[in-house]
């Protein structure tokens, strides 16, 4: 399973796409246009980290980004891709950026910033 996240340019609306349509001039529209396909990044060179971080303690991981949480920018969920099955937590501004799972070596974590978008990072 490949997360897809499809985001609107015009008013920021965002889907998860389960499975996307692969016809000529077809696809998810918003706002009278194409949303378009949000690739999660895993380097960061800003000021504000996005790229989300882990912990592991025993079968558990924390997974967390050191983010600011402020009304107008924060990290609106992480999530953990494992075995096809995606896990999210959400949050809002004031939040600690952090959430528990399980651990497995090979899962995929990501977080999504509302201002910088999607970020990726793999646990060892």
């Amino acid at each position: 399973m490949e997360l897809m996240i499809k985001k609107c340019t015009k008013c920021g609306a965002t889907v998860e796409v389960l499975n996307d349509c692969n016809c000529k001039d077809c696809g998810i529209n918003c706002c009278g246009q194409p949303m378009i396909l949000m690739k999660p990044n895993s380097t960061d060179a800003s000021f504000e980290k996005h790229v989300p971080q882990y912990e592991i303690d025993g079968q558990m991981m924390k997974v967390f980004v050191n983010h600011v949480m402020e009304d107008d920018h924060f990290i609106e969920w992480i999530g953990v891709l494992l075995d096809n099955k995606l896990t999210k937590v959400f949050f809002k501004p004031g939040d600690k950026p952090e959430a528990i799972f399980h651990y497995q070596k090979n899962a995929e974590i990501f977080s999504y910033c509302n201002k910088h978008g999607l970020w990726k990072n793999e646990v060892n």
